[in-house]
């Protein structure tokens, strides 16, 4: 277990509990942090990573009210100067939660727009599509689960119109640029459709690799793509 960092001066811990999580953070308890992640990294971890598992969790559990960074880093047996060294704040990990889930969906634009327009790269676009809603539907699950608390928070004011941007990318991926508007609603229904449908089955299934194949059928199926064949296939990255 790292050693505990302990400031002599440091108030109570009643006094403690009233600190604000984004208190700024002192020299000397940001180069501790900096002194875990090395050790951390030299082990093979990923600090950031399992702060946001976590975090995750425990906003989950208890709301993302109730939730400390003292008890963040204590559940993963760290320094709360490690913590600090990646997050000085609850609201610095739901950002970090959602900038990641977005930077996947920039990845899969940025891919798509560099292949041919064809049934089998709409496939394959949706199933990556898939595959980052399965990934992140405990993350916006979080998010629904403490709406009034996240919802207040600075970092989801653009978050609409950044999703908004993002699924209208993705629209054009799946639809000509001369598309009627019924096909780029087939596409708009095929996206929000994977969401809806991974978040409200996800939990009522067996296995969820069968999910996430009707999920993907069904939505090709609005998209017109067709199955991936040995004649025709798209190679993966």
């Amino acid at each position: 277990m790292d050693e505990q960092w302990q400031d002599p001066a440091a108030p109570s811990d009643t006094a403690r509990a009233r600190e604000p999580d984004a208190a700024p953070v002192p020299d000397e308890v940001a180069h501790l942090g900096r002194d875990d992640a090395h050790r951390d990294s030299r082990g093979g971890g990923d600090t950031r990573i399992r702060i946001q598992q976590v975090a995750r969790e425990l906003f989950a559990e208890q709301g993302y009210d109730k939730t400390s960074l003292r008890e963040i880093a204590g559940r993963l047996d760290v320094t709360k100067a490690a913590l600090y060294y990646h997050f000085k704040s609850k609201e610095d990990i739901v950002r970090s939660l959602v900038e990641d889930y977005f930077g996947q969906i920039d990845a899969l634009i940025a891919w798509a727009r560099t292949q041919p327009r064809t049934a089998p790269t709409r496939r394959e676009i949706m199933r990556r599509y898939v595959a980052i809603v399965a990934e992140g539907s405990e993350v916006f699950r979080m998010l629904q689960q403490n709406q009034a608390a996240v919802n207040s928070l600075a970092a989801a004011k653009g978050r609409g119109e950044l999703f908004r941007e993002r699924m209208s990318a993705l629209i054009e991926q799946f639809t000509e640029p001369d598309a009627s508007a019924d096909d780029r609603l087939r596409a708009a229904m095929a996206l929000g459709g994977v969401s809806v449908g991974w978040m409200l089955f996800a939990d009522q299934v067996a296995d969820r690799g069968k999910l996430s194949a009707a999920v993907l059928s069904i939505a090709c199926d609005l998209v017109g793509a067709s199955p991936e064949s040995s004649a025709e296939r798209v190679a993966h990255p």
